[in-house]
């Protein structure tokens, strides 16, 4: 035995060659150049504020439980048995409710027995969607910056990533390029709107264009909606427009979307998808060896949530609107020169202003300098664009006021260090 090579590294050069697991994590932008584990950008920031004790405003999520009737629901489906696998499609009351939803918001009739599927969260119905649509070479268009699980997911598909800048501070894509990011391999176009991490809600005409292109390309539209109830600013301020809505987008569009943001329940992991019956079918078969079924208390609760009043989202909206602009002001106080987002639960920042051109760098001393931890945008982008958006920082707002009061005040300190 002690004959053989033990690694590869006492091979001959010509032989060496990484394990199968290690050529697909590596291709998907999963492992790290030393074989470890490449550890999201979430996870370090978040990691270093709790090792720090400094603020978190780098990961988007409530510190603040949503609508109490929820929280009942789900607690009475634990007493009263809701505690085994659902069925694989989501269970009926929710699924009843998904649609129901879509018809009250949008005007939108939609099949819940074959036309809606649940999902642990909107991520897994964006992994499932792509794994199930794209092939090796299928070409996926997103905007950039994109939330960081695109990239992930289309280079594991064996797909190529093909984006379209919205840069700073207006956000809004040039519809030339628009156009050029399309072309014969198109498979899918994934459209986040309102947008992680800029909060800019697209407008008619970019959604219009959209839906021409995947028409002429024949591709499906991919809709990540998460922040569907959070638009709280702009000309569509209080309302949002699905994409499937617009005239021939219905039966080409995948559209996601989650109770996690609407009702502050981010852990509980249930979101959806809706489709025509063919699409869910396809999904459904990648999204079963996946979670399998998820959340048996919860989706009741979901359920409960997406049949509260109109007053209730109004609410939420407002709420995340005053929070945004504590935080904003705190921002702007600071030196930062920042873009006010239309929804959703973050601003973006620039640090040029304050002498500070590497937002990476400035996010990992920020515990030092002010206590307070936020994510560079650089790590929304391929490495090509991370020199445009360099300087640029996105802080989280969905936080309690006084903790953003707090952080707004620390954050004051940084005027006056010319990037020291």
């Amino acid at each position: 035995m002690s004959d053989f090579p033990t690694n590869s590294r006492e091979l001959p050069e010509s032989h060496r060659r990484p394990a199968p697991w290690q050529r697909t994590a590596a291709g998907a932008g999963l492992l790290s150049p030393d074989g470890t584990v490449a550890a999201t950008i979430f996870a370090e920031m978040s990691a270093l504020a709790s090792r720090t004790g400094a603020i978190n405003l780098g990961q988007g999520f409530p510190d603040e439980d949503g609508p109490a009737e929820v929280l009942e629901a789900a607690r009475a489906a634990i007493a009263s048995g809701v505690n085994q696998y659902p069925p694989g499609l989501g269970m009926p009351v929710l699924r009843e409710a998904i649609a129901r939803h879509q018809q009250r918001w949008y005007g939108m009739a939609v099949d819940p027995a074959s036309e809606v599927l649940v999902t642990a969260g909107a991520t897994e119905a964006l992994a499932a969607t792509v794994l199930a649509l794209v092939d090796e070479g299928d070409e996926v268009v997103t905007f950039e910056p994109y939330y960081d699980a695109y990239a992930a997911l289309i280079a594991r598909a064996g797909g190529v990533h093909r984006t379209v800048a919205l840069t700073f501070p207006d956000w809004r894509p040039d519809l030339d390029e628009l156009e050029a990011a399309f072309g014969p391999r198109t498979r899918l176009v994934i459209v986040n709107t309102p947008h992680n991490p800029t909060g800019a809600v697209l407008d008619a005409d970019v959604l219009a264009r959209i839906v021409e292109l995947a028409e002429r390309h024949d591709a499906v539209i991919v809709t990540d909606e998460v922040y569907e109830h959070l638009v709280f600013d702009g000309p569509t301020a209080g309302t949002h427009v699905p994409v499937a809505t617009l005239p021939g987008a219905r039966e080409r569009t995948v559209t996601i979307s989650s109770g996690g943001k609407t009702f502050s329940t981010t852990g509980w992991k249930v979101g959806w998808l809706i489709a025509p019956a063919p699409l869910v079918t396809a999904i459904l078969a990648v999204k079963q060896y996946l979670t399998y079924v998820n959340g048996a208390p919860f989706q009741p609760a979901i359920a409960v949530g997406l049949d509260l009043p109109d007053a209730v989202f109004a609410d939420a909206a407002a709420t995340l609107r005053a929070k945004r602009d504590v935080l904003a002001a705190g921002l702007l106080a600071a030196g930062f020169e920042i873009s006010p987002p239309a929804a959703g639960y973050f601003v973006v920042a620039d640090a040029a202003p304050l002498g500070f051109d590497d937002g990476a760098a400035l996010c990992r001393r920020l515990p030092e300098l002010a206590g307070v931890v936020g994510v560079p945008i650089s790590a929304f982008v391929h490495p090509e664009r991370r020199d445009a958006t360099r300087s640029l920082v996105r802080f989280a707002f969905c936080k309690r006021l006084e903790v953003l009061e707090e952080a707004s005040s620390r954050l004051a300190g940084l005027a006056g260090l010319s990037g020291a």
